[in-house]
């Protein structure tokens, strides 16, 4: 199947049914009044995220979806039947866009996850709601709202652990295949990765984690030259990045020189994705000696603006140090987990400031979603 993480698409949702104008006729009932029915609201259009899906390409053939309109009220103050809802299924990951104003309405990061992007239509009403002691025979009726319509750009963005980076041939799709059951591509070419991979890396216990390969960078990646440009947004939600660098380079290329052009090409795509942590590690060592691979990595450390975290001399052909690695990187990866878990249930706060003569307080509102019978917990500082 081919990959697609990209796609533009147009929504509409259900328009709201009408209201109507109609009165009560029956045999010996002269005045039955209004039975005007309401219109039924027009349905929405959700996205849903679905583990069995791993690209986009479905989008790229059909590009507009709609809800069904609301039908309009009857007689006997009968509603009319509301839209049926529209639900897209796309990849877990998929962050959604709008293409008008930029806005991000939102991302499905867990298999289940909805996000309505487009809302249906309010119904209108029925002359039933206009009746009074001084209008008992209105003819009035409201139409149904259009539903809203957007032009949505849709974005896959591969959900992974760890991220690796590194020029072409630096050895990525070959450690990957060293520590997971993936198979991507490998030659003695540049370029044998022409779209990311991901890998579950196993270690003891029942852990594991997800590490993704993405294709090669080179100089001027960022502005769009070769084939990682394309990929280095998959990158964005990644915990850690590790900096592949091959030490005992065919070409006789300068590692150091090769390692700072990577650096660059991320710090020039997003600050966010060079900020995040990062590990380097000096692959290869096979082809030459490990005090070579040593005296080879200090030096990329040291001409680094970002000190990396960590560092390793490891060989993916044979597996030297490959297993220091991923238990030293499943570690990083448990602890960050255990972190944004413990976020995650931390009580929200709200700040509120304000001054009383020359003096200026401070309070924090703590509040759960538990129903509270005291009341808020208020923390004052002056």
């Amino acid at each position: 199947m081919k990959f697609v993480d990209e796609a533009v698409v147009r929504v509409e949702a259900g328009d709201g049914g009408n209201g109507i104008v109609s009165f009560r006729r029956e045999k010996y009932v002269p005045r039955g009044g209004p039975d005007g029915g309401d219109g039924g609201d027009g349905g929405n259009v959700y996205m849903k995220a679905d583990t069995n899906l791993n690209t986009l390409v479905d989008y790229r053939f059909t590009k507009f979806y709609k809800a069904d309109r609301g039908q309009n009220g009857g007689t006997a103050d009968c509603t009319g039947a509301r839209g049926e809802d529209k639900i897209l299924l796309v990849p877990v990951g998929t962050r959604v866009t709008d293409v008008a104003t930029g806005e991000i309405i939102g991302d499905l990061r867990k298999e289940g996850d909805v996000l309505c992007v487009a809302r249906g239509g309010r119904h209108g009403y029925g002359n039933t709601h206009f009746k009074s002691a001084t209008n008992q025979a209105p003819r009035q009726k409201t139409n149904g709202t259009p539903g809203e319509r957007r032009q949505l750009k849709l974005e896959m963005l591969l959900v992974s652990d760890v991220g690796l980076v590194g020029l072409p041939n630096a050895g990525k799709s070959t450690f990957v295949r060293a520590v997971s059951a993936a198979k991507p591509k490998v030659a003695d070419y540049p370029f044998t990765t022409l779209v990311p991979s991901l890998g579950v890396v196993k270690t003891s216990q029942g852990r594991s984690f997800v590490i993704e390969d993405i294709p090669g960078l080179i100089e001027g990646a960022s502005e769009g030259a070769g084939l990682g440009h394309r990929f280095l947004k998959h990158l964005e939600r990644c915990r850690v990045l590790v900096h592949l660098v091959d030490v005992h380079p065919v070409d006789e290329s300068d590692p150091v020189n090769n390692a700072l052009v990577i650096e660059n090409e991320i710090k020039e795509y997003a600050h966010e994705l060079y900020n995040k942590p990062r590990w380097l590690v000096a692959n290869k060592v096979d082809l030459g000696s490990v005090e070579e691979a040593e005296q080879t990595l200090q030096r990329i450390s040291d001409a680094l603006e970002v000190k990396p975290e960590r560092t390793f001399i490891i060989s993916g052909l044979n597996k030297t140090g490959v297993n220091e690695l991923i238990y030293a990187l499943q570690d990083l990866v448990d602890e960050v987990k255990a972190k944004e878990l413990t976020e995650q249930k931390a009580p929200k706060a709200e700040e509120f400031v304000w001054t009383e003569g020359e003096k200026k307080y401070e309070a924090e509102q703590f509040f759960d979603d538990e129903d509270d019978e005291e009341g808020p917990e208020f923390i004052y500082r002056a």
